[in-house]
């Protein structure tokens, strides 16, 4: 056994675990609003924004504010779920110390267990960042789809069935037809020309993005390579980094192998506001909610767990338009 039982609840949950999880690069990368520890039931509250509140001053003798800004909101369905995770003693030994010798700042003839603790906190927490992103984009709570992750809906199982039901403002169900008549560029433009007014009235904010597949991802770098000349020389030398379309995101969500398995669409062109994608997470009303850390010497095992509550939900099916291949 290389370190004691460690067991984080309360407080500690958020700040040593789950806080750092949720937050910086990790949590940037996946394009989407995160909600850490809102009150459950999570409710999101929207406000669309008004016409014309100015009046002349002159002519208003009492209160004349017009209508009420109109008022949404969205519940956040969330599940309880637990993440767990075992090492054989000798994998364990080895997987522990190779994330402590990789550091530079590391005295191995002096390995106190605070560190030996932040090796095995962040490998755990690796793991758990990993299976959330895989499930908020797979998740299939009723395992129709096949996808494996059967933890909560994601994102790509709701907008499948709102393309089936009719309720997003603009979708194709037949992404591999469109893929064959148009180009990647026209694509994007198809999407750029249909958003809805309110989608459009938020370009400016500078939070609308695409999220594809990297098949389709790959076809933009190869319009930017034929295009561009000379730039696409010095991307070939020296790699790119992120894509943009009309100063629009590009972001490549690769769910791959999970993905070969799968009966949702293999390709997806999707584009929407980024803030209207949102994922939820709690820690502080979920029963049981933990983070454990034990050795089993039965097995011969050291086991991690964690109990937690997310969810995922689209706000505003007005705001997203999508490309997929969906039965209907």
């Amino acid at each position: 056994m290389i370190v004691n039982p460690k067991n984080y609840t309360g407080r500690e949950l958020e700040t040593i675990f789950f806080r750092p999880l949720l937050s910086g690069p990790s949590i940037e990368s996946l394009g989407v609003r995160v909600l850490y520890n809102m009150p459950v039931p999570t409710v999101v509250q929207l406000w669309d924004r008004t016409g014309n509140v100015l009046q002349s001053f002159d002519k208003a003798s009492k209160w004349s504010g017009g209508t009420k800004s109109t008022h949404y909101q969205k519940t956040i369905p969330l599940c309880r779920v637990k993440a767990e995770n075992a090492f054989s003693a000798s994998d364990y030994f080895s997987t522990i110390f190779e994330l402590i010798t990789n550091r530079s700042d590391v005295n191995m003839e002096d390995l106190s267990g605070t560190e030996l603790e932040a090796a095995e906190t962040e490998l755990f927490r690796n793991a758990i960042a990993d299976s959330i992103r895989m499930n908020l984009w797979l998740g299939d709570k009723g395992g129709t789809y096949n996808t494996g992750y059967t933890s909560f809906d994601g994102l790509l199982k709701i907008i499948e069935e709102r393309i089936k039901d009719g309720s997003l403002h603009y979708c194709a169900n037949n992404l591999s037809e469109l893929m064959s008549s148009y180009s990647i560029k026209e694509l994007f433009d198809l999407h750029i020309q249909n958003a809805s007014p309110r989608l459009k009235a938020l370009f400016n904010d500078g939070q609308a993005a695409f999220f594809i597949s990297p098949q389709l991802y790959s076809l933009y770098e190869a319009y930017l390579d034929e295009v561009f000349g000379a730039a696409a020389y010095n991307d070939v030398q020296h790699g790119r980094g992120p894509l943009h379309y009309h100063g629009f995101p590009v972001m490549e969500i690769n769910l791959e192998p999970a993905m070969g398995e799968s009966s949702l669409s293999h390709d997806f062109c999707i584009f929407t506001d980024r803030r209207n994608l949102v994922m939820a997470v709690n820690t502080a009303d979920t029963p049981g909610a933990e983070v454990r850390m034990w050795y089993n010497p039965d097995e011969m095992e050291n086991r991690q767990r964690a109990v937690f509550a997310i969810g995922c939900e689209i706000l505003d099916e007005d705001l997203l338009s999508a490309f997929m291949d969906v039965e209907i």
